[in-house]
């Protein structure tokens, strides 16, 4: 049988994780008791039993006494009861700003703020966290982007890296995104904005990637690029970390980041050893400000 605790933060998307998980033939139990967990996990263990696949959803709702969670997990281990713990996370503003759109009070907030309720929940399942076999941050995860990582990890069985990428390409004249680990500056290549042909395309036309990478400095920008990028994962994972932005920018955000953003988001996917995904932030503000 394959057993996994679905656990997290509130409003990091443990109930989704769930139904995906029971689409994807798992049979689901939300927030049980915790002292009912040993027994739940011995009946689905017994011989002749036709569920195969498990997921136990538990967090704290309904005033959940974590202190005696340790415990279970410690008998479970003594005993050889394997089991696996998916831990879903998320940024606290992303939280906060969760919680705001929904209306909803944090189960530990109270009559008090939701930051506070957020900072006493972190402190009582830190221990889950510590114990987690998988960690995934839903800060920037579509819907559809967090079912593809549930998919590689209890469907494919691909090998998982905790660490998530995010790709972006930005415009300098717009700022710096905020949230970039890494920020690389490519306006020293030539700009497809001053050819006529190309000045109204964008780096996702093939038009605007054949004249961009046709120059031998991109070409040699973008495998540098690669070489660091592939040095630095391994070691970011290592260090524990989870969310990587690394930033492209050109003066618009329209031509030569969107490119060479692409060229490197297409080398990470095909690895298939971290989840990725691109973006490009001001693709299509050039546009509106001309309309204005």
């Amino acid at each position: 049988m394959r057993f996994v605790i679905v656990t997290g933060m509130s409003g990091a998307g443990k109930s989704t994780a769930l139904k995906m998980l029971e689409d994807m033939g798992y049979f689901c139990v939300d927030n049980l008791p915790i002292p009912l967990l040993p027994r739940f996990v011995e009946m689905f263990g017994e011989p002749g039993e036709e569920v195969k696949k498990v997921a136990l959803g538990i967090d704290v709702r309904g005033g959940q006494d974590f202190s005696g969670l340790k415990d279970v997990l410690d008998d479970m281990d003594g005993r050889e009861i394997k089991y696996e713990i998916l831990f879903l996370d998320a940024q606290d503003d992303v939280l906060i700003k969760r919680y705001k759109e929904t209306r909803r009070k944090h189960p530990l907030s109270g009559s008090g703020r939701v930051d506070t309720g957020i900072a006493k929940e972190r402190e009582q399942i830190l221990f889950l966290k510590m114990r987690a076999t998988y960690i995934l941050d839903t800060s920037k995860l579509l819907t559809r982007e967090l079912r593809i990582e549930l998919e590689k990890i209890f469907v494919k069985g691909q090998s998982f890296c905790s660490l998530y990428i995010t790709v972006m390409s930005f415009g300098f004249k717009y700022g710096i995104p905020q949230d970039s680990d890494l920020v690389f500056d490519v306006r020293f290549l030539p700009n497809p904005y001053y050819i006529d042909e190309l000045k109204e395309k964008t780096g996702n036309d093939p038009e605007v990637q054949d004249y961009v990478m046709e120059n031998d400095k991109s070409r040699v920008f973008l495998e540098k690029l690669k070489d660091m990028v592939e040095f630095l994962l391994p070691n970011y994972i290592l260090e524990g970390k989870n969310q990587l932005v690394i930033a492209i920018g050109c003066t618009g955000g329209k031509h030569r980041s969107v490119t060479l953003a692409n060229a490197l988001y297409q080398m990470l996917d095909e690895q298939e050893n971290y989840g990725v995904r691109i973006e490009h932030r001001d693709i299509g503000k050039d546009a509106i400000t001309k309309r204005k």
